[in-house]
C-alpha cells in the first residue's frame, strides 16, 4: 500500500511539473495600445512553433539593458512572443552601452547556446560584423535593430530602426529654428563607430550647413549621464557664446539637461535631444529641453522579433530595411493621442 501511495504521489508531482513547464511566463499586463501588425505572420498561422514541436528561443541583445529605450524594445519583443505563443525572449546585453567587447562575448555565448535567432543592436558597427557572420554560419538568423553594421550588412537578414539621418536632420532644423538661425551650438554624441550615432551626426550637420550663421563650436562623445554633465560643463565653460545644444541619445539628453538646470540655463540655452525617457520628458515640460526627437523602440522589438521568427520558418523578409518611425515632440503636441502613445 505504501509503495502504491508513493508511486501515486510521484505521478501527481510529475503532472504538476509538466503543467508548470508548459505554461509561458506571464509578465505585467500590457496597458499600451497594440501596434498594427505590418509583418506577415509566419507559416502555420499565429502559433509559430515549427512542425517538429520545438519552442523557438530568440535572444534580444541591446547595447545596454538599463535605460527606458531598451526596455521598450524588450516590451515589443515580449509582446510579439506572446502573440506567437513563444517563450519569453532571452534578454542580455553589456553592462555599459559603449562596451563592444562585452557585447561580442554576449553574441558568442548565445551562438554557443544554439539559440534559434538573434535580435541585435550593435554597439560598434564593425566589431559586431564577425559575430553576426558566425551566427549566419550556424544557420542562426540575425535581425539588427537601432544600430546596424556598416560592413558585412548581408550577414544580417534585416535592419529595423529609426531613419537616423532623418532624425538628425529634424534635430538640426528644430535647433536652427529655436536659436533664430544664427549662433554657436554644441553637440553631444554617443560613440563614433555606432551606426545610429554616426547617422544622426550626419543628418544634424547636413541640416546645420544650410544656415551659414550657425557654427558648431563643440562636438564630443559622452554616452552616459555623468559624462554628459561633465562634457556640457566643459562645453559651456570653453564656449560662453553657445546658444543651442543637440544631445544625440537618451543618456546625453538626461545629463545635458541636468547640467543646464544646475547652471540655471534651462530655456536660455536651447536644447534638442533624442529619445523620451521620464527625465527627458520632465525636462521638456519644465522648459529645459525644447524638443525631443522620439523614436519607436517598441516597434523595433515587436517587428524585429516577428521578422526573425519568419526567417526561422523559411520566410524571407519582404524588406531589408524597416523604418520604425521618428517624430519631433514639443510642448505644442505632447498631449496629442499619437505622441502620448509613443511616450507610453
Amino acid at each position: 500500500m505504501r509503495t502504491f501511495q508513493k508511486i501515486g504521489a510521484l505521478a501527481l508531482t510529475g503532472l504538476l511539473g509538466m503543467s508548470l513547464w508548459g505554461c509561458p511566463k506571464e509578465s505585467a499586463p500590457d496597458t499600451t495600445a497594440k501596434p498594427a501588425d505590418t509583418t506577415t505572420a509566419p507559416a502555420g498561422g499565429k502559433d509559430a512553433t515549427p512542425a517538429g514541436g520545438k519552442q523557438l528561443q530568440i535572444a534580444v541583445i541591446p547595447k545596454g539593458t538599463a535605460n527606458s529605450f531598451w526596455l521598450a524594445v524588450k516590451a515589443g519583443a515580449d509582446d510579439a512572443a506572446k502573440e506567437l505563443k513563444m517563450p519569453e525572449p532571452i534578454w542580455q546585453g553589456p553592462a555599459t552601452e559603449n562596451d563592444a567587447t562585452q557585447q561580442v562575448d554576449v553574441v558568442a555565448n548565445q551562438i554557443t547556446k544554439k539559440v534559434d535567432g538573434i535580435l541585435l543592436a550593435a554597439v560598434d558597427s564593425e566589431a559586431l560584423v564577425q559575430p553576426v557572420k558566425d551566427a549566419a554560419d550556424k544557420k542562426i538568423p540575425t535581425v539588427m535593430f537601432d544600430s546596424g553594421l556598416t560592413k558585412g550588412k548581408d550577414a544580417s537578414i534585416a535592419y529595423v530602426a529609426t531613419d537616423n539621418v532623418k532624425g538628425g536632420e529634424l534635430a538640426g532644423e528644430k535647433l536652427a529654428e529655436l536659436i533664430g538661425k544664427k549662433g554657436d551650438v554644441g553637440v553631444l554624441l554617443f560613440k563614433k563607430g555606432s551606426a545610429s550615432n554616426d547617422e544622426r551626426e550626419k543628418g544634424f550637420m547636413d541640416a546645420i550647413k544650410k544656415y551659414p550663421d550657425i557654427h558648431v563650436v563643440f562636438s564630443q562623445e559622452a554616452g552616459d549621464p555623468t559624462k554628459a554633465v561633465d562634457q556640457t560643463n566643459n562645453m559651456l565653460t570653453a564656449n560662453k557664446s553657445i546658444v543651442g545644444i543637440f544631445a544625440a541619445n537618451q543618456p546625453n539628453g538626461e545629463g545635458c539637461a541636468s547640467a543646464l538646470k544646475q547652471k540655471k540655463l534651462g530655456g536660455k540655452v536651447k536644447m534638442v535631444a533624442f529619445d523620451s525617457s521620464a527625465d527627458e520628458v520632465s525636462a521638456l515640460k519644465d522648459g529645459t529641453i525644447q524638443a525631443l526627437i522620439v523614436q519607436d523602440p517598441y516597434q523595433m522589438g515587436y517587428k524585429g522579433y516577428k521578422i526573425v521568427v519568419d526567417a526561422i520558418n523559411g520566410k524571407a523578409p519582404t524588406e531589408k530595411v524597416v523604418d520604425s518611425g521618428v517624430k519631433v515632440v514639443t510642448m505644442e503636441n505632447i498631449n496629442t493621442p499619437e505622441v502620448q502613445k509613443l511616450l507610453k
